[in-house]
């Protein structure tokens, strides 16, 4: 297959109110051209929406049918994504013509790894037909479940997408990517492997510690932490979580570990400490691979948080370099890998492998939803 044009779309699970879009042209093995990249703000309502809906999916615990408010969650997200992108190609000068598909993750509402010999679930919500319809183009969604019902993690898939980011930076086996969304994860490429896995918590619990206790969405730049102090003794014992120490492939749900970590603690003292936690998380992954990297290349939200970036570097012993700084572009990594990802569906090529997700093979994955072309 030619490179093409392919449009991603990204919303992760710390429901920060933003919808990530970006362009890359891509035959599905190479990165070959980045094209623009955006975050879309959703309609308030929409937001409020998807938080009540990872409440009430946390209550579902995948028993029973589908909660209604799915279903109603599902299209409002599937329709005001769809029009941002269509925004998003005219603001840009595309035509929906030109791109041949549009890689949509949807809305993770609850994930479940497997455990004791039982498969996992997992649950994305968004409507590759409503989109289809809307954008006027091929859409490739529903990228997970595949992979699950095969026994996988489900999770991470961005790893063949890591995989092509370090190659395009000319990194070698002394180098990893590690993701800071809601969740961390890592991708390390040796000379005949590829390792991808979560390494714990990175932005939900400090986020959801400081949503609790302020109202504010987030600790900006780490400043709150950065003026409490490290519980080192709780630290200590949080690192000791069985999940820390286990070998891959691994994967977790945002709510795995919650900010319920930092209880008893004030609000200052409580950041600190789980900032603290999800850089000591990630030295026990590097711990685990086959050869320890030296140097870190982050991406996602929390590389822009400074403090967060800097007890990496000490807890983690490692040397970080932002996505940006390496000449990529660390906001647009999430959804540049789903353009990626889609462009490798249509093609067959696999999306997971057994390093990555645990699958006992390579394996392709993502359902396609074609398009009559007409909006």
């Amino acid at each position: 297959m030619k490179s093409s044009w392919a449009v991603g779309l990204m919303t992760g699970t710390v429901l920060d109110g933003f919808i990530d879009i970006a362009m890359i042209r891509s035959d599905g093995e190479t990165i070959d051209d980045f094209g623009p990249w955006e975050l879309a703000p959703y309609p308030t309502d929409i937001r409020a929406l998807l938080a009540e809906t990872l409440d009430v999916a946390r209550e579902w615990k995948f028993k029973g049918p589908d909660p209604e408010i799915f279903r109603k969650a599902e299209i409002a997200l599937t329709e005001a994504q769809s029009e941002a992108v269509n925004l998003f190609l005219q603001k840009h000068g595309f035509r929906s013509s030109e791109i041949a598909a549009v890689g949509f993750h949807g809305q993770t509402v609850l994930h479940m790894a497997p455990q004791g010999g039982k498969r996992g679930f997992t649950r994305q919500l968004g409507d590759g037909a409503i989109m289809s319809r809307i954008v006027g183009a091929d859409v490739v969604f529903d990228f997970r479940s595949a992979d699950v019902e095969a026994g996988g993690q489900g999770a991470p898939l961005s790893a063949i997408y890591h995989k092509a980011m370090l190659q395009k930076i000319g990194a070698g086996a002394d180098a990893a990517i590690l993701n800071l969304g809601g969740v961390a994860n890592i991708t390390w490429c040796g000379a005949n492997d590829m390792i991808a896995f979560d390494t714990g918590p990175a932005n939900a619990p400090v986020n959801d510690w400081i949503r609790a206790r302020t109202g504010q969405e987030m600790d900006r730049d780490g400043k709150i932490a950065a003026s409490g102090k490290v519980d080192e003794e709780r630290l200590e014992k949080l690192l000791r979580h069985p999940f820390l120490h286990a070998s891959y492939p691994k994967s977790l749900d945002r709510f795995d570990f919650p900010a319920s970590m930092a209880d008893g603690l004030d609000l200052n003292d409580g950041a600190a400490t789980l900032t603290a936690f999800t850089a000591g998380a990630v030295g026990k992954a590097l711990d685990l691979l086959p050869e320890r990297p030296k140097n870190i290349v982050v991406c996602g939200g929390g590389r822009k948080n400074p403090l967060m970036m800097k007890e990496i570097e000490k807890r983690a012993g490692v040397k970080v370099t932002t996505a940006d700084d390496a000449g990529l572009r660390g906001d647009a990594v999430e959804a540049e890998c789903f353009a990626y990802l889609a462009m490798r569906s249509l093609q067959g090529l696999p999306l997971s492998f057994p390093h990555t997700t645990g699958v006992a093979k390579p394996m392709t994955g993502g359902r396609i939803a074609r398009s009559s072309g007409v909006k």
